[in-house]
């Protein structure tokens, strides 16, 4: 047991106890010790042990702990020593303010009994804050007729300290005009007055610099400083005056932030500046300097945040009202809190057995509470009711501590757990409570299989994810406890397309999160089947089984393929035909394409990307035909060029493009005319097409000056035509092949479509008969038209009969400028030479 104290000689013992940090003491079965503030954690407070009448082994053998009201843990039993020590850093002064004394209780829990013993540790205080002043300089005005002997308050000093420890004694720095002197109020503050010692002179000097020194009576001495700065200033005779020489006010603890609490009002009689009132706090605790303003010209006291009781009943402070030249008054205000029922009842729960047997006896202790709420009065009265029909009840047992036992017997199999929910309600108005719930599991054996939330299960993933990610979570539920409810997944053993499924994916054991092991594909694997096994650990261990259907899900990321028309492998540059003939909207060709993806993301579309001749072509978004917007003109180029470009619908989009020669003629005689125009269009933007079409039109100009004389150069050519087929015996015998079928491209332009040809002669013209398909075309090389053959010049290709009257001259300066310009001068030579009968008799 702890020593009482005994007559005069307890101060004595009480310092000894202070230096050693422990002091204690057993009254009506209560246990007390003593300890001094900021002790290193771990220091000794008092043996505990030795107080229970345990052995320092049994404190943790029979489960003897700390129950403790507050939030925070100041205090900690040490199992080996069975002493009770500090838990942490202790501040008195933040614990207790300036309370005389300051004690924290708490109570000791026996674990295997439940039962509390009352521990109640006084906090002794130390020397650990210095005096500190509220402001760092202090500004006083005082009259330069100022009689010696008159006194100015000064602002004081704060120790939170108590005793010998707090603020002893004031100094002020050596002058010849000044002197300090120290008055002790009722309750025992020391209010520091400044004492003119000497008439001062504004001339002479209008501001003093003086420094206030606060000293408090602890070892080490420790101290704080302040600056004052002393204005002289004109004579002002008359000081403000209060209305009231104490201001008093008492609030609801909820009024709304900024709210004016009350105003405080000052008179001056003087005029002009001497007679306006400013109002400042005058003396005032630092924290209740964050919680009120003061409004300097009105007087108006307000709150800067919200109020609360429990923090703090009662507020005191004083406010000045000064002058404009610095005269003074003070008055006190006072502001007094009005409890609100704003704190809801605390339940706090110390112990719990979460699983019971199913054969626990009635009274069996189940959990011990503790109930607190903050306010006071009737607000903090607080009662404690549990759920009815339950198999449970309630025991008070000491210091707002219940007890829930058991009241009857057990029995799982009607039901396996209690959510027990304990109600705590206080008796304020309006009423407030507070709800804790308390889950209690009876035990059982392994008698549930593990069970899923549904019978199958449909995961989705998108093809081409990473190797290793995420696919799907499973989880079985076991209602069993323990080991009976630890359950493991593992894949059943399957095959899917001759490889087993753990080479797809693979289960997590312990959690059931199911792994891609591989990229999916979706052109190469729709869906895959797995069936996921949950087995508990019981003994004998239970399992179920669950099928898991993974859909793979298309990604966009294959591009269009064209199917047609396909890339020539020859070296030739395939084309198609278009006659001059062709209507609007006449079917050219179709570009024809394919996506592996599916959905959207194989939707195609078909767009003109780019076209030697802008608006001659339309390609279907849809199908892909390529068909003539208008009627093809005489001036337009005998060889088109296209771009089709394919994008399908995915994102992002992906496409392909192709380019399409299109051949626009009506007959051979225009094919070897404008045979030069086959090269690839110039862009119609190229910056040097200005130049080109200046040099046509000279050219053209020149061509047609020297008509006469290819006229005459033509009948020469005639003439040695006529020699050269009678000497070989046929019209077209000396022709070369690669006039007709040697052109880049013709081979590819008969593959794709068939022409009938038949060749005529007679002694003075040869004949090609085209019978007259959907459209008729030809190419041959710009090296066969440049050749100057007596034979070529002697053969008319006769058009077909519709079309002859028809035949218009080609727009120049379409592909090549200058070529073109010349073959439309040479074509409508041929022409103006077929409409003369008798030209071949001129000689």
């Amino acid at each position: 047991m702890a020593a009482r104290p005994r007559g005069g000689d307890s101060r004595g013992f009480l310092r000894i106890a202070i230096l050693l940090g422990s002091f204690w003491e057993v009254r009506a079965g209560q246990i007390r010790y003593s300890v001094s503030e900021e002790t290193d954690k771990g220091s000794f407070v008092g043996n505990i042990a030795q107080d229970l009448g345990l052995e320092p082994r049994e404190l943790a053998e029979r489960g003897v702990r700390i129950v403790s009201r507050g939030k925070s843990q100041l205090f900690a039993l040490s199992p080996r020593s069975g002493s009770l020590v500090t838990a942490g850093r202790i501040d008195r002064e933040e614990l207790c303010a300036q309370s005389a004394r300051c004690l924290v209780n708490f109570n000791i829990l026996m674990g295997d009994k439940m039962n509390l013993h009352p521990i109640e540790v006084e906090i002794m205080d130390v020397n650990d804050n210095a005096p500190r002043f509220l402001s760092e300089e202090m500004n006083v005005k005082i009259m330069e007729n100022t009689a010696p002997g008159v006194r100015f308050p000064l602002k004081e000093a704060r120790d939170p300290d108590v005793g010998a420890n707090s603020l002893q004694s004031y100094q002020l720095s050596p002058n010849r005009h000044f002197s300090l002197d120290v008055q002790t109020g009722d309750d025992g503050t020391k209010y520091p007055e400044l004492v003119l010692e000497r008439a001062l002179d504004r001339e002479e000097e209008a501001v003093h610099h003086l420094l206030l020194t606060a000293s408090d009576g602890g070892n080490p001495l420790r101290s704080g400083t302040s600056c004052i700065q002393v204005t002289v200033v004109d004579v002002n005779d008359h000081s403000p005056v209060f209305a009231l020489l104490q201001y008093q006010v008492t609030v609801p603890e909820n009024v709304p932030v900024g709210t004016t609490l009350l105003t405080v009002k000052a008179i001056d009689l003087d005029d002009g500046i001497n007679g306006e009132v400013t109002y400042s706090f005058w003396k005032i605790t630092k924290k209740s300097l964050q919680v009120f303003q003061l409004n300097s010209l009105t007087g108006e006291l307000s709150t800067l945040q919200g109020l609360d009781y429990e923090e703090s009943e009662f507020y005191e402070m004083e406010v000045q009202a000064q002058d404009g030249p610095g005269r003074l008054t003070r008055t006190k205000v006072l502001i007094t809190l009005l409890d609100v029922n704003d704190n809801v009842p605390e339940v706090t729960v110390t112990s719990v057995s979460s699983s019971v047997p199913e054969d626990t006896l009635p009274g069996t202790v189940i959990a011990l509470f503790y109930l607190q709420d903050r306010d006071s009065g009737k607000n903090g009265q607080v009662t404690c009711t549990i759920s009815e029909n339950l198999p449970f009840k309630l025991e008070r047992s000491i210091d707002n501590y219940y007890r829930l036992v058991t009241a009857k017997h057990l029995d799982r199999e009607r039901l396996s757990a209690y959510n027990i929910t304990v109600k705590a309600t206080d008796g304020g108005t309006p009423l407030l409570s507070t709800e804790t719930h308390i889950s209690i599991l009876v035990t059982d054996t392994n008698d549930n299989p593990p069970t899923f939330s549904y019978a199958s299960y449909s995961v989705f993933i998108s093809e081409n994810n990473p190797r290793g990610a995420s696919v799907f979570s499973v989880t079985a539920q076991d209602p069993d406890s323990d080991k009976n409810a630890q359950v493991t997944y593992s894949l059943a053993e399957d095959t899917l397309q001759g490889a087993p499924v753990s080479s797809y994916v693979s289960i997590n054991s312990d959690t059931g999160v199911l792994y891609a092991l591989q990229s999916f594909d979706y052109e190469h694997l729709q869906n895959l089947e797995l069936r996921v096994t949950a087995r508990d650990s019981g003994d004998p261990p239970l399992s179920s089984n669950v099928s898991i259907h993974l859909f793979i899900l298309d990604k966009n990321d294959n591009a269009p393929e064209i199917l047609y028309p396909a890339i020539p492998t020859d070296g030739s540059t395939g084309m198609e035909l278009a006659p001059r003939s062709a209507e609007p909207g006449y079917l050219v060709t179709k570009v024809v394409a394919v996506d592996r993806d599916s959905g959207q993301n194989a939707w195609l579309s078909y767009r003109l990307l780019k076209a030697s001749e802008p608006g001659l072509f339309v390609v279907g978004v849809n199908t892909g035909e390529v068909r003539t917007a208008r009627a093809i003109l005489d001036r337009d180029s005998l060889k088109q060029s296209l771009v089709v470009i394919v994008q399908d619908h995915g994102e992002p989009t992906l496409s392909a493009t192709v380019t399409l020669t299109v051949a626009v003629a009506d007959s051979i005689p225009d094919v070897l005319a404008d045979l030069s125009n086959l090269a690839s269009p110039i862009d119609p933007d190229d910056s040097g097409l200005t130049l080109y079409l200046v040099v046509a039109v000279a050219a053209v100009s020149c061509v047609f000056l020297a008509f006469v004389i290819v006229l005459l150069a033509l009948r020469l050519r005639k003439w040695h035509s006529k020699r050269l087929l009678q000497a070989s015996g046929g019209p077209l015998a000396g022709v070369s092949a690669s006039h007709f079928v040697g052109v880049d491209g013709v081979q590819a332009f008969l593959q794709t479509y068939s022409h009938e040809v038949s060749l005529t002669a007679d002694s003075r013209r040869s004949h090609l008969i085209f019978p007259q398909p959907n459209y008729a075309d030809t190419l041959i090389s710009q090296e066969s038209c440049e050749k100057s053959d007596p034979l070529l010049t002697a053969i008319d290709f006769q058009e077909s009969k519709d079309e002859a009257a028809n035949t218009q001259p080609q727009r120049p300066f379409q592909d090549n400028p200058i070529s073109d310009s010349l073959a439309w001068a040479f074509h409508h030579f041929f022409l103006w030479k077929r409409r003369i009968p008798d030209a071949d008799s001129w000689d």
